[in-house]
């Protein structure tokens, strides 16, 4: 415990509750996600790079999806994982820990908002296939991607600020295995009925500001392929949009239940499992999800396998 009028300059994270045997196991299965979630999202991004095939704005924020995926996931589970071989509680510095959630809910921000706009880029595709070439054209593309991650960062300033403005004095023991936003407000001496109002409004605005357009876009999409009079062309329309929406509905569900809601200091075994589905479970997903079904991007990966294994041979 702190003293009553002293703030934290350090935390300790409690982790996972369980034997020092559950923790191995846990370890195992988190380092097997881990790994495939790196080499996934990196050989989406490898081959989107190199692939002229694959020069598409679908593609090209695809790309940028799984960066953001690699990027999630690398602030906090490598510290995770160090956390379940260690005894005890794991400390982590001020900075450090004002750091890891500054970057976590910024990418997160930026993640749903390049989830908007891969939706409206997937509308005008079906439902405007003549002219989409001109309306998502290269630039348009790049500014769309440039304004996701500015608005990412800038949306999380202020409430990273004020999160770390309160005074830390009732402990200093962080229930989670990160530097949960959650968990930290518990810890404060401070009145937060306020910052937890303001942080949930501001959740609503980004949550929702990038779900409307999808579920416009999607209503839009969903009655043009019923329209459409073959079956086969029917599959095809959906089959260039199943993908995305399959990960808007588990990474939007998850977030959802984590944020939108008023009261930020819920029960921490909420919090934990919540944060692993968000943190582990969709970052792994991501590469199985916009592959194993996309036959152009199979046989675009087949033909640089090929290359590269007759490269290696030569």
């Amino acid at each position: 415990m702190l003293g009553n009028h002293s703030s934290a300059t350090e935390f300790y994270l409690l982790g996972f509750p369980g034997s020092r045997e559950l923790h191995h196991i846990l370890f195992a299965i988190f380092f097997f996600f881990y790994s495939v979630t790196l080499m996934g999202n990196t050989v989406i991004i490898v081959i989107v790079c190199v692939d002229r095939r694959l020069q598409s704005p679908m593609y090209f924020f695809l790309g940028h999806l799984s960066a953001l995926e690699i990027l999630v996931t690398t602030n906090i589970v490598p510290m995770m994982l160090w956390g379940l071989l260690l005894p005890g509680m794991q400390t982590i510095s001020l900075a450090a820990c004002v750091t890891q959630l500054f970057l976590y809910l910024s990418l997160g921000t930026t993640e749903f908002a390049l989830l908007g706009a891969m939706a409206v880029d997937r509308y005008v595709a079906v439902c405007n296939p003549l002219r989409y070439d001109i309306i998502m054209n290269s630039r348009t593309c790049i500014w769309v991607v440039i304004m996701s991650w500015v608005f990412g960062f800038l949306s999380e300033i202020w409430p990273i600020y004020a999160t770390f403005q309160l005074t830390f004095c009732k402990s200093n023991v962080v229930n989670n295995f990160f530097c949960d936003r959650g968990q930290l407000l518990n810890l404060s001496c401070n009145n937060t009925l306020f910052i937890e109002f303001i942080l949930f409004l501001m959740a609503v605005f980004i949550l929702f500001g990038s779900l409307i357009p999808t579920i416009i876009s999607y209503t839009y999409i969903i009655s043009t392929i019923i329209k459409i009079p073959s079956v086969s062309g029917r599959r095809k329309a959906f089959s260039t949009c199943a993908s995305h929406f399959t990960y808007v509905v588990i990474g939007y569900g998850t977030c959802l239940f984590l944020y939108v809601k008023p009261k930020q200091t819920q029960a921490a075994e909420y919090n934990r499992v919540a944060s692993l589905m968000v943190l582990v479970v969709t970052p792994f997903l991501n590469p199985f999800i916009f592959t194993l079904r996309n036959e152009k991007f199979i046989e675009v990966f087949r033909d640089v396998m090929k290359r590269c294994s007759q490269l290696l041979k030569g």
